[in-house]
């Protein structure tokens, strides 16, 4: 063997290696391949070409997989868990939790099933109880046991809205829920279920498509409103024997007298939250009836309704039972409204009706959502008032007012012959609202004794403080203003008056013909007295009345027998005599102390006669006594001397003359016994030259004690026939 077949030669592999130099071929030669390749090694592909997952996860970091398969072993241990886990267990955190949402304890007595593999999970719970609250247990004649008790709910609710914590359930089913409701006397209701700092808000439930309650009974017992009422509900997927898909039926008692509650709808199936729901309801409470016809804006949240309500009955101030507002009592109504409700405010609009012999029409807004109390506010106008029927704000039985005794708030008078009012106010219901109100009477039907024109008050009610601001009356002539308050805050009522008249012409309240006084008349009542109604008030008061004539006319013989001129003013009065004189001055003062008026000062001076009074008026027992005594001004020869007095009763007054020792004047007492028994044998004597009396000084006393007089001349004393 030669050297050269003992030298190197590479393989043939090697030979054709990149970088290795083929001298056979003349190509250059191949570089030598690395001894170690750090590429990965390629992955295996799919069908798609793709890389398969199993080379995903194995190139994924090791802490990131074993993370992946914890939790892929904990999703399924928890699905596994769900398939068998007893749901019974949950009911005692179950039942916590609701019980702190209605802060009140709830217990859970029969089972708890859950079905969550679908789109819509279902949860069913049966023997459900939720008890009463703390104070309702501490009320000594409240019902017993629990606020309520369900045999079974089924609830029903679409799984991606209540994965974000919303609740859409397609179908909610009640079974045999047994309800007792509960108010006390100062309005606290087992049925806020507030903490106390949020009440008054309307039950407001989750959309519910489907909603089925069967074999629902309810029960209510409210101190506050004095009702007891046991109901039925029931809503069904169709009606049923003749009735309502929807139905709540109840019947009771409302302040002793019969209650019936009927409200129904249609079925509560398909329903959606933007379509309102409508309903029909009838309550009847012994002479009030109420019927509406409306809708819930929002189904299954009672915060947003509205409708037409109509409503009628005896007396408005019976309504605090239905609607909690202390309304003033009436004669009969008949009204019809709009009645919206958003939330905690209500508002009433287009009141349209009829109370006693007078329309009312305007708007009221009652709003409780600043105090948790009822807040009125409104603007009511009456185009013509029968002011018969205004009497009855203060406890006055109207002329409209029905014969038939009724349940009012406040018992009437029994005494046929009391002026003033005596029903009393119950301080309780005005301390439980607070009111800003308006009312005006364009026009007034009033007596041919009374011609008003036109009335305007102002309601005011803060915390059991009631004031008449304003309160104005005007007259064809003249004008009665001033307030008027009644302080219910504390435990006795207070009352205060401040009236002022001006202006009024005399006239305008004389019906018989040819006027025997005019003149205008201006006075000022300022008094305060305590009790619940206008006669207490009255019986107690203490102030001060005063009542001015600046200046007037007065039919001659009138002013004649005021002086008992037998001679000359009987004789003229028998005649018919037009002629007139003046009025120089007139006033009346009285002070009030305990209810009783003493006069003061009482002064009446004509051209012919100067007439000095004296006496009293009780308030309490509306007794009164006044003595007139005239002294003429020219000259008569005969003149009776003896006063003439005013007596009895404020509805019945008696006239007559203080004969004194009686001595018989021969013919003439024989003369006038054929006029008035009460004027014969009363004895004459001469008389005359009277002084007139000092009009400044009178006028300026009046105008000192606040009495708001006028300077005014007197009307020239002419003819009445030339006069008409």
């Amino acid at each position: 063997m030669s050297s050269d077949d003992l030298s190197y030669r590479p393989h043939q592999k090697d030979a054709d290696a990149p970088g290795t130099p083929d001298t056979a071929a003349g190509q250059p030669a191949r570089p030598p391949e690395p001894l170690h390749d750090p590429s990965p090694a390629p992955q295996p592909l799919d069908r798609t070409g793709r890389t398969g997952l199993k080379g995903r996860w194995t190139g994924l970091p090791a802490p990131v997989r074993w993370t992946g398969g914890i939790l892929s072993i904990l999703l399924v241990a928890l699905l596994i868990f769900l398939m068998i886990f007893d749901w019974d267990w949950l009911r005692p955190p179950l039942a916590s939790v609701i019980s702190g949402k209605l802060h009140r304890p709830v217990r859970i007595d029969g089972h708890l099933r859950v079905h969550i593999w679908s789109w819509t999970p279902t949860a069913t719970v049966t023997g459900l109880k939720v008890g009463r609250p703390d104070w309702q247990k501490a009320e000594k004649d409240a019902p017993q046991g629990d606020m309520a008790e369900i045999d079974g709910i089924t609830v029903t609710a679409e799984l991606l809205p209540l994965l974000v914590l919303h609740a859409v359930l397609p179908r909610l089913e009640v079974d045999h829920p047994v309800v007792t409701l509960y108010q006390d006397g100062t309005g606290r209701a087992n049925w806020d279920f507030s903490d106390g700092t949020d009440t008054g808000k309307g039950a407001r439930l989750p959309p519910i498509r489907n909603f089925i309650i069967r074999n629902g009974h309810l029960a209510m017992t409210s101190v506050q409103r004095r009702l007891r009422m046991t109901a039925t509900v029931n809503a069904n997927e169709t009606a049923s024997g003749g009735g309502q898909p929807f139905a709540l039926l109840g019947t009771g008692r409302l302040n002793g007298a019969a209650f019936d509650l009927k409200a129904t709808g249609g079925p509560l199936l398909d329903v959606h939250t933007g379509r309102p729901y409508p309903f029909d309801m009838y309550v009847r409470a012994g002479d009030t009836v109420m019927t509406a016809r409306g809708r819930v804006l929002h189904v299954f949240n009672l915060g947003q309704l509205d409708g037409a309500v109509t409503v009628k009955g005896r007396d408005l101030a019976d309504l605090y039972y239905l609607t909690g507002l202390a309304l003033p009592n009436t004669p009969a109504y008949s009204i019809a409204a709009n009645v919206a409700r958003d939330d905690r405010t209500y508002h009433v609009t287009g009141i349209n009706g009829r109370v006693g012999g007078s329309d009312l029409h305007g708007v009221l807004t009652v709003d409780i959502a600043k105090t948790g109390r009822p807040d009125l506010t409104g603007d009511l106008r009456s185009t013509k008032l029968d002011f018969r029927d205004l009497g009855s704000l203060f406890g006055a039985t109207s002329a409209n007012a029905p014969s038939k005794p009724h349940l009012a708030a406040a018992p009437q008078a029994t005494t046929g012959r009391r002026l003033l009012p005596d029903a009393s106010l119950d301080a309780e219901r005005i301390r439980g609202m607070d009111a800003r109100v308006r009312y005006r009477a364009q026009s007034v039907v009033a007596t041919p004794h009374l011609p008003l024109r036109a009335v305007s008050l102002g309601v005011k009610l803060d915390h059991g403080l009631l004031a008449l601001d304003p309160i104005d009356m005007s007259f064809p002539q003249g004008r009665l203003t001033g307030t008027a308050a009644i302080d219910a805050r504390g435990a006795v009522q207070s009352n205060t008056v401040d009236m002022r008249l001006t202006g009024l012409h005399v006239e305008q309240f004389i019906t018989q013909a040819g006027k025997p006084l005019e003149g205008v008349i201006d006075a000022r009542l300022k008094a305060t007295g305590a009790g619940n109604s206008v006669h207490k008030a009255a019986g107690s008061a203490d102030g001060r009345m005063v009542v001015v004539m600046p200046a007037g006319m007065i039919r001659q013989s009138f002013a004649e027998l005021m002086g008992i001129d037998a001679t000359k003013g009987l004789f003229m009065l028998l005649n018919k005599d037009p002629h007139r004189t003046e009025v120089r001055c007139a006033i009346a003062d009285f002070s009030i102390h305990n209810g009783v008026m003493q006069a003061r000062n009482i002064v009446f001076d004509t051209g012919v006669v100067l007439v000095n009074g004296s006496g009293h008026v009780n308030l309490n027992d509306e007794s009164m006594k006044f003595t007139f005594k005239g002294k003429p001004k020219p000259f008569r020869l005969v003149r009776i001397k003896a006063p003439i007095v005013i007596g009895g009763h404020l509805t019945a007054p008696t006239f007559g003359i203080d004969a004194g020792p009686a001595v018989a004047q021969g013919g003439l007492a024989a003369i006038l016994s054929t006029v008035s028994a009460p004027l014969a044998a009363i004895p004459f004597i001469a008389g005359g030259g009277q002084k007139d009396a000092d009009c400044g000084t009178l006028m300026g006393e009046a105008r000192s004690k606040g009495a708001p007089t006028t300077t005014r001349a007197a009307p020239k004393a002419v003819p009445a026939t030339v006069r008409r």
